[in-house]
């Protein structure tokens, strides 16, 4: 008879470390929150901005979040279910609402600063999606930067995450993005085809 090990014994369980328990759901990509939580060390006491966008099978939620120690604070949210009363009755969470959920909660937390007069909409689509990213408002005053966050989402190519980034920085926040998971980038972006 060979001797045979007992690998999982109770010394094994008492070094196991259980998962976070987001982990443990699927919930949260914790090395992805971490980068974008982490803020510069010259920076301290200035809040990281991240803009949420979470996707359930009737509506798309929308948020603008800073990370504190205590837990994270919402500083406005916009969900499609309110495009209703802004005239969309129907298609809550397709992608023409998803801009225009990214567009509300951008104007809603820019009025609630009192900054809606000096960073106004965009009224005509631009062509060149990328560029201009960084435009200063009045008197010079630099867009709020904000970074785009899609949780466990996959960012495929005309995911609606994206229509919600591009309402939101049409809105008046700076998001750091390029075109290229826009619908129709395959080799080369296509402004036409995002147009409709």
């Amino acid at each position: 008879m060979a001797y045979v090990k007992v690998v999982k014994n109770k010394a094994y369980f008492k070094r196991f470390q259980v998962k976070l328990r987001r982990r443990r759901e699927g919930k949260t990509d914790y090395r992805a929150r971490k980068g974008l939580i982490l803020q510069d060390k010259n920076k301290f006491g200035v809040n990281k901005l991240r803009f949420v966008v979470r996707k359930t099978n009737t509506q798309i939620i929308c948020q603008l979040v800073s990370a504190h120690i205590e837990g994270d604070k919402i500083l406005t949210e916009a969900k499609s279910k309110e495009l209703v009363k802004y005239g969309i009755p129907v298609g809550l969470k397709n992608y023409a609402a998803a801009y225009a959920t990214g567009l509300l909660c951008a104007r809603r937390y820019l009025k609630k600063l009192k900054l809606d007069n000096v960073f106004y909409p965009v009224e005509k689509f631009e062509e060149d999606m990328g560029e201009g990213n960084e435009d200063k408002g009045f008197e010079g005053r630099k867009k709020i930067k904000a970074f785009l966050d899609v949780g466990i989402t996959r960012t495929t190519t005309g995911n609606r995450v994206f229509a919600a980034m591009k309402g939101a920085c049409d809105g008046g926040l700076n998001i750091p993005h390029g075109n290229t998971r826009f619908p129709g980038s395959k080799e080369e972006f296509n402004a036409e085809l995002l147009r409709k």
